[in-house]
């Protein structure tokens, strides 16, 4: 079973990530997964924080030689701003003055600032909102990363761009890039359309004048993956129900569509379901193919061989520098909430971390279908099901 967990605080010592149940013999160095680090820091209206990061992993265990063991890979990145905070994130006991600096009391409209305070019993926010920080991200970035180059050695692909950033629609070429990342990472807003990307940056610098924040969406597409992942079973094996719950785990995310999404709601079904012709060529696919993909590449909790498309909207980030009103919650009176460091919008870093989880929920389904303890038997068993695919007649 492919899981992964991260530890670590946004301002604490470093961020740690550690994945289990890749195969062995997958060729894997740091650079592979400093590429997608470096891509998840870009992006217009980001804060100050992302020129004090340059993030880098180290891998310190399950890889030897340059090649995976089959044992958990253990990761550490870590964060170059801790000197500036070690006195308010020491994990050691402060004798004779247990209060902190930096104490968060006024929790933010929209953050789980009080929520946690509530549930875990502390005075003090900080101890919820540093876990809760999107900075943890960067770690599942980096587990991601690892089951991105896996997939890779099945012709499996992944991208991203932003299609819509606050209030502006970014529109859809009529053919896409054969590799959507290379364009879209050329935009400082990671999106395809150059027209619109003007009018988002406009409204993204109103915003940071107004102290306001700014959300949107972005859309993953993952291409080259197999008829087959996934299963209609049971509703925690369904493909689908996995990417959206993976995806609505990514802080500030607040909805997610596969395919047409709510659009499909809207239309009759003959405007909705992709009709089906023989296709002998597609044999990843069962030898068919679909005339469109308004399904977004899965049909009843199971991958079809068409390119799956999901997009997943984040509201805008909660600390606003113009602060909303909330409670001190040492005194209950009316006050406004704490201003911390923060970004005007995200939504171009959310999309690369949307490909990070996308990847592991994919590969996550690849290895539970063509399991393997070792990349070349999983290729093995992977070639005989498309040899399968191939000779299957009449059934």
């Amino acid at each position: 079973m492919l899981r992964f967990t991260t530890a670590g605080e946004s301002h604490g010592i470093a961020l740690v990530s550690i994945l289990e149940g890749m195969v062995a013999g997958l060729p894997l160095v740091a650079a592979d997964i400093d590429v997608d680090l470096a891509r998840r820091q870009q992006g217009y209206g980001r804060g100050r924080r992302m020129k004090i990061e340059s993030d880098h992993v180290e891998l310190l265990s399950g890889v030897r030689g340059g090649e995976t063991l089959g044992s958990p890979i253990a990761m550490i990145i870590h964060n170059r701003d801790w000197k500036n905070w070690q006195e308010i994130m020491d994990p050691a006991p402060r004798e004779g003055d247990p209060d902190r600096k930096r104490q968060v009391t006024r929790p933010r409209p929209g953050h789980v600032d009080l929520s946690g305070m509530l549930k875990y019993d502390r005075s003090d926010a900080r101890d919820v909102l540093e876990r809760a920080s999107a900075r943890e991200t960067t770690a599942r970035v980096a587990a991601g990363a690892i089951c991105r180059r896996f997939l890779r050695e099945f012709d499996i692909t992944l991208g991203s761009h932003v299609v819509h950033l606050g209030g502006v629609d970014a529109k859809r070429p009529q053919k896409m890039p054969a590799d959507i990342n290379k364009v879209a990472d050329e935009s400082e807003l990671r999106t395809l359309d150059r027209d619109a990307e003007e009018e988002m940056i406009a409204r993204i610098d109103a915003a940071k004048a107004e102290g306001n924040t700014l959300g949107g969406i972005a859309e993953v597409i993952c291409d080259g993956v197999p008829v087959g992942l996934g299963s209609h079973v049971s509703w925690d094996r369904k493909l689908d129900g996995r990417l959206a719950a993976a995806l609505m785990s990514i802080p500030a995310v607040k909805a997610v569509e596969i395919g047409l999404g709510v659009e499909a709601a809207r239309r009759k079904g003959s405007d909705v379901h992709d009709e089906i012709d023989a296709d002998e060529r597609n044999v990843r696919a069962g030898r068919i193919r679909r005339r469109s993909n308004r399904a977004g590449g899965m049909e009843g909790g199971i991958s079809n061989g068409e390119q799956i498309v999901v997009r997943a909207a984040m509201k805008p980030i909660s600390t606003l520098m113009r602060p909303l009103g909330t409670i001190e919650m040492k005194t209950r009176e009316p006050a406004q909430a704490v201003a911390e460091r923060s970004d005007v919008t995200a939504v171009p870093a959310m999309g690369v971390i949307a490909e990070a989880m996308t990847a592991f929920v994919v590969a996550q389904a690849f290895l539970e279908k063509f399991g393997g303890d070792s990349l070349a038997e999983t290729r093995r068993n992977y070639q005989g099901y498309l040899s399968a695919l191939s000779d299957r007649k009449g059934r």
